[in-house]
């Protein structure tokens, strides 16, 4: 495909996911002729995302499928790899690590003798603990199994793309993604969704003691706007998708409150993680000069637009 081409086959893993719903629907409405195929199999993804969706869904666990026997000799412009077990907090070493990297692993076999694109998700929770911003030659430091397991898969991707030059594997560290449909994840949705959530509770939003970490908040159509872009990407590489700007949790509440018309104070809790990123950044000059990204949505911006999404016109 070249990037004059508009693709006329992608598949989506995750995509009932947050950001792989998100992306898949972008997808189909930027490219209307192409046949969109999700493959998910809803651990961590919800039928309802995928509202208004036109294309075919493989209800598959990735760690097992044989893509082969699945699609045979068909041919696709690009694989976008969203499909991961989210939950940071599910700290099951085997199950995260077998099924991150083993799914990533049969992928990888299917598109090596076509040299079909790859577009995968990294994570910025790879760096681990910093105190400034992060640049992708930066070295790995994951504080849990998932990041780990998300480290690993960079090292086969980076592998794999030295071995096949003339192959594109490209690789998205996203930073703090939130925006609409997150809801169904739980406890790992964003602060941004949490916090608006308590505030319309009438609740004092709670963040940890004193409120002074700092995030790069991204909002989801970036992310994707992003990943879209990679389809154009000459080399492969890892790439931040974030803002490049850590904004912290206080200022958070303070864009919520503005947006809600509310003035809540924020209640204060002691932080009972061992392993908390207290500051994330995304350096964003490789992500610029190589996909010619740079994010639209500065917080108070993507709050707005994300309040006006989840509460309707209640939402200044």
């Amino acid at each position: 495909m070249h990037s004059t081409d508009s693709p006329s086959n992608l598949i989506v893993t995750g995509g009932a996911g947050f950001i792989g719903s998100n992306l898949t629907l972008a997808l189909q409405e930027k490219f209307p002729d192409a046949r969109l195929t999700v493959i998910d199999d809803f651990r961590s993804g919800d039928f309802k995302n995928l509202a208004g969706y036109r294309g075919d869904l493989v209800a598959q666990n990735l760690a097992t499928l044989d893509w082969r026997e699945k699609f045979g000799d068909e041919q696709f412009d690009a694989i976008f790899h969203l499909a991961s077990i989210t939950d940071t907090t599910n700290h099951d070493q085997f199950e995260q690590v077998h099924d991150n990297v083993e799914s990533f692993r049969r992928l990888l076999n299917f598109a090596r003798p076509t040299t079909t694109r790859i577009i995968y998700a990294s994570s910025a929770s790879t760096y681990g603990a910093v105190t400034e911003a992060s640049t992708e030659s930066n070295g790995a430091a994951p504080a849990n199994v998932y990041s780990f397991s998300k480290v690993i898969m960079d090292n086969i991707a980076r592998r794999a793309a030295a071995e096949s030059p003339d192959w594109i594997i490209i690789g998205l560290r996203y930073f703090n993604v939130y925006g609409p449909r997150e809801a169904h994840k739980g406890v790992p949705a964003s602060m941004v969704y949490h916090l608006a959530q308590q505030i319309k509770a009438g609740q004092r939003p709670r963040i940890f003691k004193h409120g002074e970490q700092k995030r790069d908040f991204i909002y989801v159509k970036d992310a994707v706007e992003g990943s879209i872009r990679a389809l154009d990407a000459h080399t492969s590489g890892i790439y931040n998708l974030g803002t490049g700007e850590a904004r912290s949790f206080n200022e958070l509440v303070d864009v919520l409150n503005k947006c809600l018309g509310t003035s809540f104070q924020p209640d204060y809790i002691d932080n009972p993680h061992a392993h908390y990123q207290n500051f994330t950044q995304a350096d964003l000059t490789n992500a610029h000069s190589a996909l010619g990204y740079e994010a639209r949505f500065a917080l108070e911006d993507g709050v707005r637009d994300y309040m006006q999404w989840l509460y309707g016109s209640q939402a200044s």
